[in-house]
């Protein structure tokens, strides 16, 4: 089914003359649990990864023998889901029965691997897939590349915090690929079931987004500041579109807006990926979509990827578009 975002309350350019000079498209992504495949686009689905290529692994130094196995994370929301979908008999409490208790009891932490060193290379998540044809502000990256794979570790045990997130970009030509790899590589355990993504089939969507308000030129700023109403907000009605989505603006509500020239060569970078833990916010929002208006409030339909990045925000992902070899960064909002 497609996904549909609702008109914005307003015109934004009418609004602001001088707007339009900071307008941007975007994919919204707009993931919903489903079967992908290989050859679709998706978050949490199998990847188009040649079985003759050795997969991503971790190798900084942090703890990895403990946490949760993916296959408990995997049985513990099936439980839940089939727990909390089903009408409860006469004098039954909903949720889990006792028996399925146990079960989610028996499903904990703990050092499941404990041959594993701090330093032993362990498998990366397979994140996200996206195919050029399918994604249509997927603009970065090798012109002669149409797919983009992206990997994170497990644990948030990287950067100079100690707390931060790795991830890894691969950009290929799908066409070159014979033969998958199958079955493909996971961890044993994983820090947090936020890293293990349900498999998604993606709507894409295409957008009209506006720059965050802090960046925007000083008269831009000072009307849109002197226009926000208690009905609507430029930041959450008009601006920049939540959830997960590909190309136009970052949103820069839990910091200030940081830097984002390229490390190796000072180029400005480009806004690649967001990664979201929701896609819209509150019980509901203008940007929640048509098709999903008569499932507000359903358990889930909010957090279809079952990801979270940092403390529920969004996660997003820059890259140089001088050379996509450059070194990415990444913003948790």
């Amino acid at each position: 089914m497609r996904r549909t975002t609702p008109p914005r309350p307003l015109d934004a350019e009418a609004l602001f003359p001088g707007l339009d000079a900071h307008r941007r498209t975007t994919t919204r992504l707009h993931p919903r649990p489903g079967k992908p495949s290989v050859a679709d686009s998706s978050v949490g689905g199998p990847l188009l990864w040649p079985a003759d290529e050795p997969w991503p692994v971790c190798t900084e130094p942090h703890r990895r023998s403990s946490g949760e196995r993916p296959a408990d994370i995997r049985r513990r929301r099936r439980i839940l889901a089939q727990a909390w979908a089903r009408t409860p008999r006469p004098g039954e409490r909903p949720g889990p029965t006792d028996e399925e208790r146990e079960i989610l009891d028996s499903l904990r932490r703990g050092r499941h691997a404990p041959w594993l060193t701090d330093t032993d290379p362990i498998p990366m998540i397979g994140l996200t897939q996206l195919y050029r044809r399918d994604i249509p502000d997927l603009t970065a990256g090798p012109a002669d590349r149409d797919l983009l794979q992206v990997f994170w570790c497990p644990f948030d045990r990287h950067g100079p915090t100690g707390y931060g997130m790795s991830l890894q970009l691969r950009w290929r030509d799908a066409g070159t690929v014979t033969q998958v790899l199958d079955p493909q590589p996971e961890p044993e355990v994983v820090g947090s079931d936020v890293y293990v993504p349900e498999p998604c089939v993606l709507h894409p969507e295409q957008v009209v987004e506006h720059q965050y308000s802090d960046l925007l030129p000083e008269p831009l700023r000072d009307a849109i500041d002197e226009w926000d109403t208690e009905d609507f907000v430029y930041q959450t009605d008009l601006s920049i579109a939540p959830g997960w989505k590909a190309g136009g603006y970052a949103s820069w509500h839990v910091t200030d807006p940081a830097r984002t020239e390229c490390g190796e060569c000072r180029q400005p970078m480009e806004m690649l990926l967001a990664i979201a833990s929701y896609e819209w916010d509150g019980a509901e929002s203008s940007w929640t979509p048509l098709e999903d208006l008569p499932l507000v409030g359903t358990d889930g339909i909010k957090t279809p990827t079952e990801v979270a990045v940092g403390r529920w925000g969004t996660g997003y992902l820059f890259v140089c578009p001088a050379d996509p070899a450059h070194p990415h960064r990444i913003s948790v909002q």
